[in-house]
């Protein structure tokens, strides 16, 4: 009888020696001190540490981009000049006060939160980008507005009197003052309407516009008062590179030039150029016949027009 030799057995025993050796290693692995979390090495950074981060731009955070697409057409759009108008052609004029109330539907993109008119204003006039005129002067743009007075509209310091609690003396504190725009609920515009002869069209141009900011008084009530003019012609590239909300479309690209030339905004006459240079809005009128005056001077510059035609 022939008995063979196995070799299964020394080849089971080298595949037993291999694994006690690896669980060897592990547990002197696992036996030594661990390393608290502030002394291991930190592999994250943020995104946007680093000055060779794509991410920052001079060492500055590059905010990502809030939309689709980048509209840079409107910020990018140049006004076409008036055209050149002869004043043998100008054979009627007339000169038109408008109020604009912000409160009204329509009107509602002139008080938007994210970035009303008159912020647009104020922070083109304070960058010396838009002139101002001041409203002392009347309206006819003949007195600019210096610094300080510009600067008082925007904001400042005022100095109140304090009762110290610990003296009960009172102590003058200096607060800051910053601008609401909430107190901006009307915008007055002039406009010249006027019959041009070459072309047989009746056309209009805005000729100002000026805030009508809500002041407190002492005895508790308030006044509405002009903060000051801007002289339209100058305004337009400005409002042209803004952007205006448009109702139910987002990508209208409407500019604040396209709301004032192409009127989409609703108003009503308070004057008209007339010899007492007495306005519609007096107090001695009942709002009825205020608004009855106004669409009374609304009629006739209309029939002016139709009244040229013969049918």
């Amino acid at each position: 009888m022939i008995i063979f030799k196995s070799t299964l057995f020394p080849m089971k025993a080298a595949y037993q020696m291999v694994l006690l050796l690896v669980f060897a290693v592990s547990a002197v692995a696992s036996a030594q001190t661990p390393t608290t979390p502030e002394q291991q090495p930190s592999t994250f950074t943020l995104p946007g540490a680093g000055d060779d981060n794509p991410l920052m731009q001079d060492g500055e955070f590059e905010p990502p981009l809030n939309d689709i697409v980048d509209n840079s057409t409107l910020r990018e759009r140049r006004v076409l000049p008036y055209e050149n108008l002869r004043e043998a052609d100008i054979m009627w004029k007339r000169r038109i006060w408008r109020v604009i109330d912000v409160q009204e539907k329509i009107n509602l993109p002139f008080i938007n939160p994210q970035r009303p008119l008159i912020t647009i204003l104020l922070e083109a006039a304070q960058s010396g980008d838009l002139r101002v005129f001041n409203p002392i002067g009347g309206d006819n743009f003949s007195m600019l507005m210096d610094g300080p007075s510009l600067a008082n509209l925007a904001g400042g310091f005022d100095t109140v009197m304090v009762t110290d609690p610990v003296t009960y003396e009172q102590v003058p504190v200096v607060e800051e003052r910053f601008f609401d725009p909430t107190t901006v609920k009307r915008y007055r515009i002039q406009e010249m309407w006027f019959f041009d002869k070459e072309s047989s069209t009746m056309k209009v141009r805005i000729l100002g516009i000026a805030p009508m900011q809500i002041i407190p008084t002492e005895d508790s009530r308030t006044v509405e008062a002009p903060m000051f003019w801007v002289y339209y012609p100058e305004a337009r590239q400005l409002l042209a590179n803004e952007e205006a909300f448009a109702f139910g479309n987002d990508a209208a690209n409407r500019s604040w030039q396209d709301v004032f030339e192409y009127r989409y905004f609703n108003s009503y006459i308070t004057k008209a150029s007339n010899v007492l240079d007495e306005r519609i809005d007096r107090p001695e009128r009942s709002g009825r016949e205020q608004l009855l005056e106004s669409e009374r001077i609304k009629q006739e510059i209309f029939n002016y027009e139709q009244d040229l035609w013969s049918y």
